[in-house]
């Protein structure tokens, strides 16, 4: 079984999202620490949520995950804190495969970023991820259908919309920066839309549910060594 963390949001998960358990063929189970509020964790970029990740991480462990994903790509800022306290291997961002993606390209190519918000995509977590600072990096319009269903969320998902978004944004990446030459979507809820981005810009797009299920195609035959009552 996988745990993955999520944050508290307020929107339908469709497949293709991390936090659909019907993304994966695998077992999966979810644990939403206390107060992880979009605007808390991605915007106002409150550490003082960290041992709330740490406890309900430590609570999936003991659940009998065999390894801890995320459905936010700006924990990669705690990758480190997360993998230190706990004792199960722990993916926490899709950005986490970019500096991968990035020597598979061609010379004179780069990998461009897709996100769900650009501004709080700063030189710091890019350089948490093994990436320069002069990433190419593009977002979904703040005020747009997505940018408003993550941040506010909605009863009931826009899928078109939802997509048009995505695409648009990385259209705007690719018109910024010719030498783009692979896409790495930063949301974990950008894989239902995927195949929009495919389609507007031709080129490789990578994602965050392609990631975890490698993720978990490494540890599907392991089990956890320790439990709580071991280490803690």
């Amino acid at each position: 079984m996988l745990g993955i963390l999520t944050l508290d949001t307020g929107f339908p998960r469709i497949r293709g999202d991390v936090g659909c358990p019907e993304t994966f063929p695998f077992p999966v189970r979810f644990a939403t620490p206390k107060g992880a509020a979009v605007d808390l964790v991605v915007h106002r970029r409150d550490d003082s949520m960290l041992p709330a990740f740490i406890e309900a991480g430590r609570g999936l462990v003991d659940a009998g995950a065999v390894g801890i994903a995320t459905t936010c790509g700006f924990l990669a800022r705690w990758q480190d804190e997360l993998t230190a306290a706990l004792t199960v291997p722990v993916l926490s961002s899709a950005l986490l495969q970019a500096p991968l993606v990035a020597r598979t390209l061609p010379k004179g190519r780069r990998v461009g970023i897709v996100t769900y918000s650009a501004v709080d995509v700063t030189p710091e977590l890019l350089a948490a991820v093994g990436l320069p600072a002069w990433t190419p990096v593009e977002g979904v319009d703040p005020v747009g259908t997505f940018g408003r269903t993550i941040r506010h969320g909605t009863a009931k998902l826009d899928v078109e919309a939802m997509a048009a978004d995505v695409a648009g944004a990385a259209r705007r990446l690719v018109g910024a920066h010719r030498d783009v030459g692979a896409i790495v979507l930063e949301c974990a809820n950008m894989p239902p839309y995927r195949a929009a981005v495919e389609t507007a810009t031709g080129l490789p797009v990578y994602d965050a549910a392609q990631l975890v299920a490698w993720f978990h195609a490494g540890l599907a035959a392991t089990v956890p060594r320790y439990g709580r009552r071991d280490l803690w």
